[in-house]
């Protein structure tokens, strides 16, 4: 099973890079981040067109999130993290898609840090844990997928030193990455490539991805009952390099669930 997630930065100005990924790669299930599209302005013939089949939470200009699956429909579980009634931002949905549990999340960024944008990311953040904590009790096979806007370690960053208080890699927010992996998630990434350098994001500016200058924030987490099915994992660096990218290219994980 092939499982992807991509932060697209704009689902609609993005579309043809999509569809060709999609074409290329044939993953099972994608997790979308970033739509910046409404709901009724998703692209789902398009999609289906591409053989996928959508849910997606929308919202206009920001944000939004989708999960995508090859020939048959997600079933939705949840839509929104509980804990904040107030909170309109489309940020989270989970479905289930062939017996595996996929919870795709567009973490906030959190800058300028401090601040409210940053208040907002960590209780977020502690939403997200509270969430993910009730999936790893119930023991089902979870998949944690999505643009995490975290930094986790020095390893993931091209100089940390020039990240020290950027909200994606003050020590709050890595604290919280490593409070979430302390449930027993598996940072199915770093599990395969342990001591690489290997990054998902490239800033547009200043020849970032030219210069290899990029950082990890996209992120696949693997609940214990699904961390013993991992096979592979990588990242799809050559769609950056490609015409009109997204600033992310997508991550993938490769799982054996016959050995889950």
């Amino acid at each position: 099973m092939l499982i992807a997630t991509f932060n697209v930065n704009g689902i609609n100005s993005r579309l043809r890079a999509l569809l060709q990924w999609l074409r290329e790669m044939q993953p099972d299930v994608v997790c979308l981040q970033e739509l910046k599209a409404p709901q009724e302005k998703f692209p789902e013939a398009a999609i289906n067109g591409a053989g996928y089949q959508a849910i997606w939470h929308g919202q206009k200009s920001w944000n939004g999130v989708a999960i995508l699956a090859r020939s048959i429909l997600p079933v939705e579980v949840e839509r929104g993290l509980k804990g904040d009634p107030d909170d309109e931002q489309s940020r989270y949905i989970e479905a289930a898609v062939n017996g595996v549990l996929i919870a795709c999340l567009y973490l906030p960024n959190g800058n300028p840090a401090p601040g409210p944008k940053f208040d907002y990311k960590l209780k977020w953040f502690q939403r997200l844990i509270a969430r993910a904590g009730e999936l790893i009790a119930n023991g089902v096979p979870v998949i944690l997928a999505g643009d995490f806007n975290v930094i986790p370690t020095d390893l993931d960053v091209y100089k940390p030193e020039r990240w020290l208080d950027d909200a994606l890699f003050r020590p709050e927010s890595r604290e919280a990455f490593h409070l979430l992996l302390e449930q027993g998630w598996c940072d199915a990434l770093r599990e395969m490539h342990p001591g690489e350098k290997i990054y998902t994001f490239w800033d547009y500016f200043r020849n970032a991805f030219g210069r290899n200058a990029g950082l990890r924030i996209d992120h696949l987490l693997l609940s214990p009952s699904l961390a013993g099915s991992l096979k592979d994992a990588g990242v799809h660096r050559e769609v950056r390099g490609r015409e009109k990218p997204s600033d992310h290219a997508p991550v993938w994980i490769e799982l054996d669930l016959k050995t889950g």
